[in-house]
């Protein structure tokens, strides 16, 4: 690096605190477009920024500007983020994770790259899931190193075709992604911790669909829809998945969101994943009105239930949330 704006290692990272509020979030992000115009928000508690165009105008290099950004995050908005500073999106995220006491990873070359994620565990690769993680441990592979120097063929066959693609190159620090510059939809979120590592399926869907009911009767409160959902999940250690799924139709019926937030984690494919944190983030609400309404189903057990959803509401409003709902919501862990 010869100065503060010759390099193309100035891709951010930003992760809050996993406890962070949307509110919070939000106020992140608003100080983050003070940096650099080119923000992409990740809810529920990320964002990505380009400031490779903001050098110039501060005077310093990526990895400094981001110790900046950190303090004034800390004093004017209460929230402590920790910033991965890269050439690309995966690096960067992955550098974000193992930031240390300063707060902030700076690679600054590619060397730097090189030298920070061969010796990583293959896990700590960001965007690789639990299964994919137990494939390549299966066939002897525990660095990112090994992956990174697996031939594409022999990676994609363990893998599959896109995923072992994907993957390999982010090993190797190749990600093509853009920042994205967009408007933060408004959200609102809900989790839960277990007190254990838990591995129980059976317990993880009950307390995922506890976080569906509080999230539905929320947003019908609001007068809201969704058009899409996030699952974030935290696993024992640290490692983060989070995948979104567009709803069919906007809604705000429980129905509808349970169906979508069990395809999320059916298509994580955790098995035997240690989980301690769910989140689920109902995003990109818009007022009730501007939906489909409720139309007409030849489902008659769905209408009843949709029927229920207001009773079932003002019960809980009146008496308190748990009252009544899913008894599949109701399975706790002993």
């Amino acid at each position: 690096m010869t100065g503060p704006t010759s390099t193309s290692h100035t891709v951010w990272h930003v992760r809050c605190r996993p406890d962070t509020s949307p509110h919070g979030h939000r106020h992140v992000l608003d100080l983050l477009t003070g940096f650099t115009p080119l923000v992409q928000p990740l809810p529920p508690t990320a964002a990505l920024a380009q400031v490779k165009g903001s050098l110039k105008l501060f005077g310093v290099d990526a990895g400094a500007l981001a110790q900046q950004f950190r303090v004034r995050a800390l004093l004017q908005v209460g929230v402590d983020t920790h910033i991965g500073v890269a050439d690309t999106w995966a690096t960067a995220a992955t550098a974000s994770a193992r930031v240390g006491r300063s707060g902030v990873l700076h690679l600054p070359d590619h060397r730097a790259v090189e030298a920070f994620l061969g010796p990583l565990p293959i896990q700590a690769l960001h965007g690789i899931g639990p299964a994919q993680a137990q494939q390549l441990h299966a066939y002897g592979l525990h660095s990112i190193a090994a992956l990174a120097s697996m031939d594409e063929t022999v990676a994609c066959r363990i893998l599959g075709g896109k995923a072992g693609r994907t993957l390999r190159d982010r090993a190797r620090g190749i990600d093509p992604r853009a920042v994205a510059v967009e408007r933060m939809p408004e959200s609102t979120s809900t989790s839960f911790s277990f007190d254990r590592d838990m591995y129980d399926p059976v317990i993880v869907r009950a307390a995922l669909l506890d976080l569906t009911v509080t999230l539905a009767g929320r947003i019908r409160g609001r007068g809201q829809i969704a058009r899409g959902l996030t699952l974030a999940v935290r696993m024992a250690g640290g490692a983060t998945a989070q995948r979104t799924r567009r709803l069919p139709q906007p809604s705000a019926h429980t129905e509808d969101l349970r169906t979508t937030v069990l395809r999320l984690l059916d298509a994580m494919a955790f098995q035997r994943a240690r989980i301690r944190r769910l989140t689920l983030i109902a995003e990109d609400l818009r007022p009730a009105d501007e939906g489909p309404g409720t139309q007409l189903s030849l489902d008659h057990a769905r209408e009843m239930r949709l029927r229920l959803e207001p009773v079932i509401d003002r019960i809980n409003q009146r008496y308190g949330r748990r009252l009544t709902g899913p008894a599949g919501a109701y399975r706790q862990a002993s």
